[in-house]
């Protein structure tokens, strides 16, 4: 029989398909480690610092997450499409352009943040000192996510995984130094530590390029801007809708339990976003652009339940280990990690969707900021209700309920937007020869 089961024929489909992308494997192992080893100090540095400093580190980088949405307006992501399309002799043009656009962008934004820093502060339930601290980090945040796509448009992939690997150890060996050599456990420091590995980052990445400030132009901008205005409001509506809850829970509690989330929630998403992203951005992402949308978001839902629990299992896992490692003014408590998995779960099946509508284009991108825009008010109220009643165990039920009615609404708009139009539009099971 030369025609093989649909088994054996879609495992011989993603071997082929693993055997076309072997030059990734490295990179991405790289990159793995790369972040791996970020997440790793980050561990240190919650346990060195104790609970109330974490999460004044916590508040500082989650209000820089948010902040560098605005700086960045998705440039990265166009970079990483136009690049590749881009005549070799045009590049140098656009990459000036989107590096001077954004510093000038970013320039902007923090003279608009301090200006503004009286409403801010009373906003966000922070101090002047607080606020300055996420405006610089913010900067680097954006830098830093502006040249590594840069790098990856120019397919310098070995480049930039080894950079993000360098800057990464030595940031543990520099966090680790501070903490066991010179007893330093003021959050600021580990702050100040974190802009430096962005920036140092982004500086040896500009050996990797060629800048021509006279090549910057307004209507290129213009052009880049256009086209990372759709990328811009998910990211917007993504950081308000999963960042808010640290600022509520700040506000609330205090910033010992914001340490504490940022243990039980934090690592899992960040593990998340190594498997995700540094696994599935080098190789899967260009391969779901071409794949049959309809049939793309049929199986993420068949697979759907499967990923999320095994997700929640593997961040049930990790979060064991993370707690073993932490002790102290870290208490395990299989309840707290039980709800914290489940909100993990429904996280990585958030952005399997993310994913796959993203790779649909300005379509996708619409479909996707209307289901937030109709998710966001009972969201963002179910997280400011429950944080006030129950502090952290609050935020942790409030980022799983986030999560499962984005899911659903998600689901729901997919089935009822992406039909196949006929059995011809489903995509078949290749068939292989033995």
């Amino acid at each position: 029989m030369r025609e093989l089961t649909a088994p054996r024929a879609r495992w011989a489909y993603a071997a082929r398909l693993l055997d076309g992308h072997r030059w990734a494997v490295r990179p991405t192992l790289t990159s793995i480690a790369a972040s791996g080893t970020a997440a790793a100090t980050t561990l240190v540095i919650a346990r060195g610092i104790g609970a109330a400093a974490f999460g004044h580190f916590t508040v500082v980088l989650t209000i820089a997450l948010i902040v560098s949405v605005g700086m960045l307006t998705s440039l990265n992501y166009v970079m990483y499409q136009e690049l590749p399309r881009a005549q070799p002799g045009n590049r140098p043009a656009l990459v000036t352009t989107a590096l001077f656009s954004t510093l000038v962008l970013a320039a902007g934004v923090i003279a608009v943040g301090l200006l503004a820093s009286p409403l801010l502060t009373a906003l966000l339930g922070i101090d002047v000192r607080t606020l300055c601290y996420s405006l610089a980090l913010a900067l680097a945040i954006t830098v830093n996510q502006l040249t590594d796509s840069v790098l990856r448009g120019l397919k310098r992939f070995a480049f930039v995984a080894n950079l993000k690997f360098a800057v990464a150890v030595g940031y543990l060996v520099a966090s680790s130094v501070a903490l066991l050599l010179l007893d330093i456990r003021d959050a600021e420091f580990y702050l100040v530590a974190l802009i430096l590995m962005y920036v140092v980052f982004a500086v040896v990445a500009l050996a990797g390029f060629q800048v021509n400030p006279r090549s910057w132009s307004a209507a290129r901008a213009r052009s880049l801007y256009r086209h990372g205005a759709y990328v811009t409001v998910i990211a917007a509506l993504v950081a308000v809708l999963f960042g808010i809850d640290v600022i509520l829970l700040n506000r609330t509690a205090g910033q010992a339990d914001v340490g504490a989330y940022s243990v039980y929630n934090g690592f899992p998403k960040r593990l998340l976003v190594v498997l995700l992203t540094e696994g599935i951005g080098v190789v899967l992402l260009p391969t779901l652009a071409t794949m049959d949308k309809p049939s793309l978001l049929r199986r993420i839902r068949r697979i759907a339940p499967v990923v999320g629990l095994a997700m929640a299992v593997i961040s049930l896992a990790a979060s064991a280990v993370c707690f073993l490692l932490l002790r102290g003014q870290y208490p395990y408590s299989l309840e707290l990690m039980a709800l914290s998995a489940v909100g993990i779960g429904a996280h990585t099946v958030f952005h399997l969707y993310l994913f796959a509508l993203s790779m649909d284009g300005v379509r996708g991108a619409k479909v996707f900021i209307a289901c937030l825009i109709v998710g966001l008010p009972a969201a963002l109220a179910g997280q400011a209700l429950s944080i006030a009643w129950w502090g952290l165990v609050g935020a942790l039920v409030a980022f799983a309920l986030t999560n499962l009615l984005l899911v659903a609404i998600l689901a729901f708009a997919a089935a009822r937007l992406y039909r196949p139009r006929d059995s011809a539009a489903m995509t078949p099971v290749p068939e292989v020869a033995p």
